[in-house]
């Protein structure tokens, strides 16, 4: 039943366009034995989004062999991409499964599975979002059988029978502690997140310590849901004092709906199995018209830089490409459709560098991610700014009256100098 690694990476060939699963699903041990083939192959195409661990085929010695061309920039691919060895393609997380359907051919999809249950049935485990779609349009399908692999509700099942091969290695998924990194200003910010919380609310986090600093600030919440692209540790302690529990949504009642997780090996035990969380393709889950069909979508996101007129730069530092567009405005967008929904930016007032985050211009090269037509709430440690609906000197006092203090002259200065009064 099983083939060793060597014997199922030989049906890739040169010219092939190459899926990785993602996310804590990185199939680390098969990208290490694709490696192995570096020698004998040219131009394979390797697309993927957030990928974990340490995936090799990023190193220059295999730039001839394999080419990165990714849907997110994460920490594994940075450098590669930035020093030009790899490429990066924007473009909303949603709209992803389209692309593999109508426009990019996957000639093999190498993902990381559960064993098979006595049906013959294994599961995506912490990763569906994007795999499930390149799992229903490749050629060809490699799995890694790894017993450390959660079972998973939802979208994730898919039967030995459409595995062209199996690799069976076990070893430990990746793991990231969000809640660990939460420091005082991020705090400051949870708390003042958690204060536009309704009871009842829908939650969407996006990544990073923000989203468990808002987690930890909903003690005294009340039958909140989730309904988010990821899900990280922060969610399992709401979830065992009820304070999550999904009963007021509309759609999924009773369930928390989500794309992937991230977190530790207490997250991934959590879902194992765990029938009230559904992982599902992510063209649906980021759909921001299912999104809006929940009251009270509060949507959680934070940024790179934002300047005085709105606009949110949260995929680059200047020409540095540091993630992507990911889901980040299709949750901006549905949760600003949702009936009593908040799309929120949240962000510290300063880098832990010290520079400055609310800015007169983004940086040269900046990519604009959620546009000034659509932002409604920003949010740092020193207060709330209100945006929609209001002018660009409105927004540009919001904006100035929540940044970093020392900031302010310099801010108040430049607004002058563009509206002419302030």
């Amino acid at each position: 039943m099983y083939k060793s690694a060597g014997e199922a990476l030989s049906v890739v060939q040169s010219g092939h366009r190459v899926f990785v699963q993602g996310s804590a699903q990185t199939p680390l041990y098969l990208l290490r034995e694709l490696a192995k083939r570096a020698a004998e192959l040219r131009n394979v195409e390797l697309n993927f989004i957030t990928v974990h661990g340490d995936i090799e085929l990023d190193k220059p010695e295999y730039e001839e062999s394999f080419y990165i061309n990714c849907m997110f920039v994460s920490q594994s691919v940075r450098q590669a991409v930035n020093e030009g060895r790899a490429d990066y393609i924007p473009v909303f997380l949603s709209d992803i499964p389209d692309l593999f359907r109508r426009q990019m051919k996957i000639d093999v999809a190498l993902v990381q599975v559960s064993p098979p249950d006595e049906h013959g049935y294994c599961s995506l485990g912490v990763s569906v979002d994007i795999a499930r779609s390149a799992v229903n349009t490749a050629t060809y399908i490699i799995a890694q059988i790894n017993p450390r692999v959660p079972r998973t509700h939802g979208d994730s099942l898919v039967h030995i029978r459409r595995f062209g091969s199996m690799v069976y290695y076990e070893e430990e998924l990746p793991e990231m502690d969000y809640g660990a990194k939460v420091g005082a200003d991020e705090l400051k910010i949870g708390r003042l997140i958690a204060g536009l919380v309704e009871d009842g609310s829908t939650l969407q986090m996006g990544i990073g310590t923000i989203p468990d600093a808002v987690l930890k600030s909903l003690n005294s919440h009340k039958n909140l849901g989730v309904h988010t692209e990821m899900c990280s540790d922060g969610i399992i302690d709401l979830f065992d004092m009820d304070i999550i529990n999904n009963s007021q949504k509309k759609i999924h009642p009773n369930k928390t709906v989500t794309g992937f997780a991230v977190g530790t090996r207490r997250l991934y035990d959590y879902v194992d199995d765990n029938p009230a969380f559904v992982f599902l393709d992510i063209d649906y889950v980021n759909d921001p018209h299912v999104i809006r069909r929940n009251p009270k979508v509060v949507a959680i996101n934070s940024a790179i830089e934002v300047d005085i007129t709105g606009q949110v730069c949260a995929d680059s530092i200047g020409t540095t490409q540091y993630s992507g567009i990911g889901g980040q405005m299709d949750f901006m967008r549905g949760a600003a459709l949702s009936e009593g929904g908040k799309p929120i930016i949240a962000l510290t007032s300063r880098t832990a560098k010290g520079v400055n985050r609310i800015v007169p211009f983004l940086k040269a090269g900046a990519g604009v991610v959620t546009t000034r037509g659509h932002i409604h709430y920003v949010i740092t440690e020193y207060g709330v700014a209100y945006l929609f609906g209001k002018n660009l000197r409105q927004r540009a006092k919001e904006l100035i009256d929540i940044a970093h203090p020392d900031d302010r002259e310099m801010l108040e200065k430049a607004c002058f100098e563009r509206f002419h009064r302030f």
